[in-house]
């Protein structure tokens, strides 16, 4: 379709006006006895209107590598859901003292059922969301981008899990610093979570801190 308009809109001179042309100069042949030199008929030149009808279309055809359309800001928005479903532990503190996130958590559940329902989903969509989406060239910077910083989001998790494998606290002032950190981690999950979404159906580029600058090395 592009190369038809390009065919049938850019070309100022048809060929039934050469045509028309070449035989008025046939026609028109000098002779001695002519009063006056013969008529000539030059193709016009395209308009200025045209010529920027002609660059217009070059340029709507034109999408760079760090374009933000309506797929690539939704498929964005949508990977900042994997780091929140991973860690969404971390809030069973938060979320059983305060009823406004189990507000904001009641319509996720079924979804986060769905994550959790098999031990190795939270690995599976890691590969998923590495070798198809970030490897991938054929999505743009902007989707591999925003795909890589929620992995790397969600990589940093394996902290927090490692120090509550490791002291496992009952009670005590060992208790109250774990469930510190782990209030702490869910309320910057969530954060990342509304940030994250928010800046790509608006098509702005969110940088989380720490995570953006390892996203850019890792997206070339």
């Amino acid at each position: 379709m592009a190369m038809n308009n390009l065919l049938f809109t850019t070309s100022p001179v048809s060929h039934k006006q050469l045509f028309c042309t070449f035989s008025s100069l046939s026609i028109h042949r000098p002779s001695y006895y002519s009063p006056s030199p013969p008529a000539l008929h030059f193709p016009t030149l395209p308009s200025k209107k045209s010529r920027i009808t002609r660059r217009s279309i070059f340029t709507a055809q034109s999408k760079g590598s760090n374009s933000a359309d309506a797929p690539d800001r939704l498929i964005s928005a949508i990977t900042y859901f994997y780091p929140f479903f991973d860690g969404i532990q971390y809030g069973k503190y938060v979320i059983t003292q305060f009823t406004p996130f189990q507000t904001v958590i009641q319509p996720l559940i079924p979804a986060i059922r769905v994550f959790k329902s098999f031990p190795f989903n939270g690995f599976l969509v890691f590969l998923t969301l590495y070798f198809v989406v970030v490897r991938n060239r054929n999505f743009s910077r902007y989707v591999r981008f925003n795909t890589m910083q929620a992995i790397v989001l969600d990589v940093l998790l394996i902290f927090p899990d490692l120090l509550e494998r490791t002291f496992n606290p009952r009670d005590g002032v060992g208790l109250d610093l774990m469930m510190s950190l782990d209030s702490t981690v869910f309320l910057f999950l969530l954060v990342s979570l509304i940030y994250g979404t928010s800046s790509c159906l608006l098509g702005q580029i969110p940088r989380l801190p720490i995570v953006a600058d390892a996203a850019d090395r890792q997206v070339l």
